[in-house]
């Protein structure tokens, strides 16, 4: 007699199951997807290479675009590849402009661009941090740190924050001793010129690392770039306060130095608060609701219970268990998880690890 065909495998009422999805690799292609993309599949990389495509892709400039640009497509290497390569520009533009200022200082003599230089030194000096921690966040996950070494951007992100406070705190005080007792400013065509060039290459390293630290989802680049924007606000508001010692008004110079300092606290507040909702596991409730109603857009999933998102460096991960319809084949629910991971890859913005757990219905 002919053997019968064993009937497909379902799950049991009270088993459970589980898939996680690599960050290496977001698209498993192994599988038939029930539903219809309407995105691309495309899967080349066209990295930038260089200062210009680096700036370039991170501004989406024409031509220079990544080809996934939809949330949820970067690359965990190469999204860390991208960050490195960034602060290591940073830190050209940023040596170039203190290079710069030393040679006006040289030409000057002035010693209050000197104390500038030297200040405009130490903040390039604030990136070294960051580049380790994305160094560091190459490194696999092991015994002791399992989630890996991606929190080590957070780490330096509480270094930025403390350096951006001091340099509020710092031009506060100098404000207030030249309010007590305002002097003339010297070589005032000097000091205009390294001020223009202080602005330039500060805020050109501000531009660079707020979009390409928006792009990989990296608050502790975003809060460096910031910084940078600082300094380059910083060096522009010796302008009128030149123009005003010119004419006989040297007081306006400490008056806008306090307006800057003041302006210092509150972004050094938003930059407090960014770097604690990382460190406290905190996301935007708008994610949660997105990851939660593109899971149970599936009718075959019931509900999603436990859902848990949290920052690993730049890429989120996600946790969650599902409760399905027990009415579900092994291999029918291994083709559902795959395909929800690949959903959430294209919805999710610097997607990581995904790992579900599945209930049967009748635990609901």
């Amino acid at each position: 007699m002919p053997r019968k065909t064993p009937a497909p495998k379902k799950i049991q009422p009270t088993s459970g199951f589980s898939l996680k999805r690599e960050a290496e690799h977001p698209h498993p292609h192994d599988h038939e997807h029930p539903h219809d993309h309407d995105h691309p599949h495309g899967h080349d990389h066209p990295h930038a290479d260089g200062l210009w495509p680096t700036i370039a892709s991170a501004l989406h400039l024409p031509g220079y675009a990544h080809t996934h640009d939809r949330p949820g497509q970067s690359d965990a290497l190469f999204t860390n590849a991208l960050g490195i390569r960034t602060l290591y520009w940073a830190l050209a533009l940023l040596g170039l402009t203190t290079l710069l200022q030393i040679a006006i200082y040289l030409a000057s003599g002035s010693v209050a661009l000197l104390a500038d230089t030297v200040h405009n030194l130490g903040d390039a000096l604030n990136s070294i941090p960051l580049l380790l921690a994305f160094y560091l966040g190459r490194r696999a996950a092991n015994a002791r740190y399992t989630y890996g070494y991606g929190r080590a951007e957070d780490i330096a992100g509480v270094f930025i924050v403390i350096s951006i406070a001091f340099s509020a705190g710092y031009i506060l005080w100098e404000a207030f001793q030249k309010l007590l007792n305002p002097l003339p400013i010297a070589n005032g065509g000097w000091v205009v010129l390294a001020a223009v060039i202080g602005f330039l290459g500060n805020e050109a390293v501000a531009i660079l690392q707020i979009s390409v630290g928006r792009r990989i989802g990296s608050e502790a680049m975003i809060t460096d770039g910031r910084h940078a924007r600082i300094d380059g606000l910083t060096s522009l508001a010796v302008l009128p306060a030149v123009v005003g010692s010119a004419m006989g008004f040297p007081i306006i110079d400490p008056i806008f130095g306090l307006v800057i300092g003041v302006s210092i606290l509150f972004i050094t507040r938003d930059a407090i608060r960014a770097i604690w909702y990382r460190l406290m596991d905190a996301v935007d409730p708008s994610l949660t609701d997105l990851v939660r109603q593109r899971i149970e857009v599936f009718p075959e999933v019931q509900s999603v219970r436990a859902l848990r998102l949290r920052w690993v460096g730049h890429t989120l991960w996600i946790e969650g268990e599902l409760s399905i319809l027990p009415d579900q084949t092994v291999s029918g629910l291994n083709a559902l998880l795959e395909t929800i991971k690949h959903d959430l890859s294209h919805a999710v913005p610097n997607l990581g690890q995904v790992t579900l757990a599945v209930a049967s219905g009748l635990h609901v």
